[in-house]
């Protein structure tokens, strides 16, 4: 098994059940411990996992909130598919919002030339992804930018939002359970979040399998406030089917 493999597989293992731990790891690969640390250190570098005592948890578990950059490098093959599906809920004309995201970022650059729509987004990236398009009308809303996520928050942005109405919003989450809903690591991005959801007729939520079970620091909507969610066919059948009798129309690609 190559290295490339050898760490796909690890990173699998951390997810499912919550950790890894050196000697493990070493006895099912058949490797060294020294070959399973280097494995951890490369994905650590990866903004994956998070190297603890004896092992690794994945980022998700420990509420860590990796920068924007880091996190666009990551499950990049899935998060294609699922703007993909999303393009499909994107109207040919009509008013949008899209959240922050590196998920929902993607789905901006995909968006055809010819739609002629107005676009409300409180992502600094995503601004700029649309800002030239001739047919869209970008409505950036403004406040205090949050370097992690280059993301508009707070009062300034809650104003803006609450005299809003678009018909489909675009959400990400770092976490959705069944226990706790919708859930992100910081309080202004859940503010944020939940007037998003508000303005919206309809809420398509774009998240990949890494992000289902998971729970972090703030709620921001509950199962029942999202319509759609489009995920990639890593995910847990038996959690997809959970989220699905809840009521929201779940989309695996």
């Amino acid at each position: 098994m190559y290295a490339e493999e050898r760490q796909r597989a690890i990173l699998k293992q951390a997810r499912q059940h919550g950790r890894v731990d050196v000697a493990t790891l070493a006895a099912t690969f058949e490797i060294t411990s020294e070959t399973v640390r280097r494995d951890l250190t490369a994905l650590e570098r990866s903004g994956v996992l998070r190297r603890v005592h004896g092992g690794a948890i994945p980022v998700e578990r420990l509420g860590f909130e990796p920068g924007l950059a880091t996190r666009d490098t990551v499950m990049t093959a899935e998060k294609e598919r699922i703007v993909a599906a999303a393009l499909e809920q994107v109207p040919n004309e009509g008013a949008i919002l899209l959240d922050a995201g590196t998920t929902v970022g993607r789905l901006a650059k995909i968006i055809p030339a010819d739609r002629e729509l107005t676009v409300v987004t409180h992502s600094l990236t995503t601004a700029f992804t649309l800002a030239t398009r001739p047919n869209i009308t970008l409505m950036l809303v403004g406040g205090r930018l949050r370097a992690r996520t280059m993301a508009a928050v707070d009062s300034w942005a809650l104003n803006a939002l609450k005299d809003t109405y678009v018909d489909i919003a675009f959400i990400a989450t770092n976490g959705i359970s069944i226990e706790r809903g919708l859930t992100t690591p910081d309080t202004a991005e859940a503010m944020i979040k939940r007037a998003a959801i508000a303005a919206a007729r309809r809420t398509v939520l774009l998240a990949d399998h890494t992000k289902i079970g998971n729970d972090h620091f703030a709620r921001f909507a509950d199962l029942s406030d999202i319509d759609t969610m489009i995920t990639d066919t890593g995910v847990d059948p038996q959690l997809a089917d959970e989220i699905a009798q809840t009521g929201i129309k779940v989309i695996t690609v």
